[in-house]
């Protein structure tokens, strides 16, 4: 009898799903300790947890015939994946179970806005009446700014659509192509969202380039009308600046469902009847929670069973019997990857590689996939692997062109990419020296040789005397050590680049210093590791 243990609130639907199927039994245990999980887990097969329980190194330590956690719901910061995946241990989530939940909140607070509903039903109940104070606006004719455009914006625009709305999408990665069948003028110019639309809502993953990213700035482009909705992760609407803009009347009103620390450690938001507030809502129905469980459920079962394996986040990379050659070349591509999606800023329009020499000769599916896995993992708050890297993709209306030649050009072996992007085309080509020994040779077309590890330093400079003495003295007065520094230039065009390996991260002081140099015309930090 396989056992499912169960230690967070469950809708019973999940339950009696597990029971339902021959040889597995539930055994629900809600708020134990760390150390009773511990004890526990490795005479149970599964492991059914939402964001209460946290699975940590300590739990996992001997899994015994524990093989699979799943989480009903969306984030795994409550799992330690890297120690999961050392001891074997599936973690799986349920991605799609709130989308509908989400949307159908976020249309709430944007009705719940538009019509004062919150303060007018407040008023009504400390006994006045107030029609005039409280008069709403229509959603016809006026227009959604989504930004985000994954499963929950697309369902957020689509419902919009429903009240003929105009609904104006962006997407800092790359937009789904159905989503101008559905009537959603997609653009590449985020500042429109600011500056033309009268409710704006994001559906964006939080990241470093996410956080922060709607501020001071941006309120000062929108309306003195527009309204802002977050029931995507707190953080991406910096709430400090947006407490200045309800201050100072910048715009017309705010809603939010999540925050950066849940609970709240203030209440400063009360003061404003144009802000919303509700307690992270947005996956809180009936019917998501029963969605979710019994996915939570089913997938968990197929994964003890030894069936296929859905939403899984820590799925192997590389097979360990693939030659050699294939699993370098995997690890090559991911960090290549991870390079691109740095270098090469903006919505993505296509995505190329190319095979030369002896690995064209090999079966590559799993090189293709690590890189698709190194240039999306960004976009993307949980972990890409081979299982759900190409759905994921898929879902953007991103598809890779691929193409082999078993003709080398200049070295044995090589692996090249190329991705364009709204703002930028650039090209990287790596190879493997030795069987083992990672290199990029090229980063557009200049002839640039590096390791691809730890922190990179990338820059686009003009071509002149004196750049890598400005650029050791400004790395030398900011504390940035150099390991190594690989130079390319093309003297008929004036133009060379940089790509400097550091030993840590350099500080943003530094990074600052670095670019005000007047050769240089673009710089990039990439953590590859």
């Amino acid at each position: 009898m396989a056992k499912i243990l169960i230690t967070d609130k469950l809708a019973q639907e999940g339950i009696d799903l597990i029971n339902s199927r021959e040889g597995f039994e539930a055994v629900v245990k809600t708020g134990i300790s760390e150390d009773e999980l511990a004890k526990i887990i490795g005479d149970h097969d599964g492991l059914i947890i939402r964001s209460g329980t946290k699975v940590t190194e300590k739990v996992l330590e001997n899994p015994g015939r524990f093989k699979a956690v799943a989480r009903a719901g969306v984030g795994v910061d409550n799992i330690d994946i890297p120690a999961a995946t050392r001891k074997g241990v599936i973690v799986m989530n349920t991605p799609g179970g709130n989308t509908l939940s989400a949307a159908e909140h976020t249309m709430a607070l944007i009705l719940a806005m538009s019509r004062n509903v919150v303060p007018a039903c407040v008023s009504l109940k400390d006994g006045k009446w107030d029609r005039k104070k409280y008069m709403g606006n229509q959603l016809f004719n006026k227009t959604l700014g989504v930004v985000g455009l994954g499963r929950i914006g697309m369902a957020v625009a689509k419902m919009a659509k429903g009240f003929d709305m105009k609904v104006l999408g962006y997407d800092p990665f790359a937009a789904p192509k159905e989503a101008e069948d559905y009537g959603i003028e997609v653009t590449d110019d985020i500042n429109r969202i600011y500056k033309e639309s009268d409710f704006i809502s994001v559906h964006v993953p939080k990241n470093e380039e996410t956080l922060n990213m709607i501020g001071l700035e941006q309120f000062k482009m929108m309306k003195p009308t527009a309204r802002v909705v977050n029931v995507a992760r707190g953080g991406i609407i910096n709430e400090d600046e947006l407490y200045k803009a309800l201050e100072e009347n910048l715009i017309g009103g705010a809603a939010l469902d999540v925050f950066p620390k849940e609970p709240p450690e203030d209440s400063r938001f009360a003061k404003f009847e144009n802000c919303i507030v509700t307690p992270h809502l947005g996956a809180s129905t009936e019917e998501a929670q029963i969605e979710v469980a019994v996915e939570a459920a089913e997938i968990l079962m197929d994964a003890i069973s030894g069936g296929p394996l859905r939403n899984a986040l820590n799925a192997p990379a590389v097979s360990g019997t693939m030659p050699k050659i294939v699993q370098s070349y995997s690890e090559l591509a991911r960090r290549i990857g991870v390079l691109l999606s740095t270098i090469a800023p903006g919505h993505i329009k296509s995505v190329k590689v190319e095979y030369r020499g002896e690995i064209a000769e090999k079966s590559i599916d799993s090189v293709t996939l690590s890189f698709m896995i190194g240039l999306l993992q960004k976009h993307f708050d949980i972990p890409l692997n081979m299982v759900n890297a190409p759905a994921l993709a898929k879902e953007r209306g991103i598809s890779i062109d691929e193409t082999k030649n078993s003709e080398p050009i200049n070295v044995a072996s090589s692996f090249r990419a190329k991705v364009e992007t709204d703002k930028v085309a650039r090209t990287v080509t790596g190879s493997v020296f030795g069987g083992t020994q990672l290199r990029i040779i090229e980063i557009d077309d200049f002839d640039v040789e590096m390791t691809p590890a730890g922190t990179l330093l990338v820059i686009f400079n003009d071509d002149k005397p004196g750049v890598i003495g400005a650029v050791g003295t400004v790395c030398g007065k900011n504390n940035i050590n150099i390991q190594t520094m690989g130079v390319g230039q093309k003297a008929d065009q004036g133009k060379a680049t940089l790509a400097i390996s550091l030993d840590k991260e350099p500080s943003a002081k530094g990074v600052e210093a670095l670019s005000k140099l007047d050769f240089v015309n673009e710089i990039y930090v990439c953590r590859l590791d």
